[in-house]
């Protein structure tokens, strides 16, 4: 139980955090080869195999799963312990790696990107396009944006606001098919249908008005995958759309679309800021999480 060891148990999990030998080794200054040596080593004191390794990916072994979550605790708390004396927390450099949703970089990140940076001269952003259901600590990314509940997992998530779900229609629509007077009457309308990124599912209807909820079954001819193009497609007149009021409130005030059920104000959907790992970087991540929660009170 040399100082060895220790140094081994950080390579792999850096490994496991960043998803990859060649961005562990970015991390931790190391050559990719002798990030593999390592946890070779590693692998050869403890007598079991802890990755399977295969020319696409990388995936912890039972054994080494086991270990990671018994080791990981301890790691972070020495690296904190450190950070905690040097100063080295506080340190807000090197490269971010974020997967972020389209509409809440476009309505809300976009427009306070340049005070961010301004904030911290030494920090680089990089978007990277990962789908919803990905495996964020194997596409090696620090932070993700995304709307919806978040399943169980092992990764911190933290609220950034709530947005209203509206109902909405183009007047050209509502002068041809009539404008539903009860959430039951879409029932006779053209309703545009969203697919879920999380698990690939229409989106199901409902209305709620303090504790009443109200579910209602919608049927369109057109589903789509893009939330701009919904919000496109509805204010052509192609039909009645659910979407969230998160950027979207100037379509309405400016006439564009017609909230149909103002009576019905309380659905709200979340939208989350998930961190899958509370070690690499530590004060990238915080001040980035930061800055979100803080820019996101404005449009709760």
């Amino acid at each position: 139980m040399d100082g060895r060891l220790l140094a081994e148990m950080s390579v792999l999990a850096a490994v496991v955090e960043t998803g990859s030998f060649t961005r562990a080794a970015e991390v931790l200054g190391l050559s990719a080869s002798g990030v593999s040596r390592s946890v070779a080593r590693l692998e050869a004191k403890i007598g079991v195999r802890l990755l399977e390794r295969t020319t696409r990916a990388l995936r912890l072994t039972g054994e080494g799963t086991r270990l990671y979550e018994l080791a990981a605790p301890h790691l972070s708390g020495i690296e904190e312990a450190a950070d905690a004396v040097a100063g080295a927390a506080a340190q807000v450099r090197g490269v971010l790696r974020v997967s972020l949703n389209p509409l809440f970089v476009r309505y809300v990140l976009a427009p306070r990107l340049p005070e961010f940076l301004a904030r911290h001269p030494e920090l680089e952003i990089r978007m990277v396009p990962v789908p919803d259901a990905a495996d964020l600590v194997a596409e090696g990314v620090d932070v993700a944006v995304r709307f919806g509940p978040q399943p169980a997992s092992s990764m911190s998530s933290r609220l950034l606001l709530n947005t209203r779900v509206l109902t909405v229609a183009a007047p050209a629509y509502l002068k041809r098919h009539g404008r539903p007077r009860v959430p039951q009457d879409l029932a006779g309308h053209e309703c545009l249908q969203y697919i879920n990124p999380q698990d690939g599912r229409v989106f199901d209807w409902e209305f709620h008005r303090g504790k009443e909820v109200l579910a209602v079954e919608t049927r369109g001819r057109l589903t789509l995958t893009d939330g701009d193009a919904l919000v496109r497609a509805c204010v052509a007149g192609a039909g009645v759309a659910q979407m969230l009021a998160l950027g979207f409130e100037s379509l309405i005030t400016g006439g564009a679309l017609v909230d149909l059920f103002p009576d019905w104000p309380d659905e709200r959907f979340p939208l989350y800021a998930i961190r899958p790992s509370r070690r690499l970087p530590p004060a990238a991540v915080e001040a980035f999480l930061d800055f979100c929660t803080e820019i996101c009170r404005g449009h709760a």
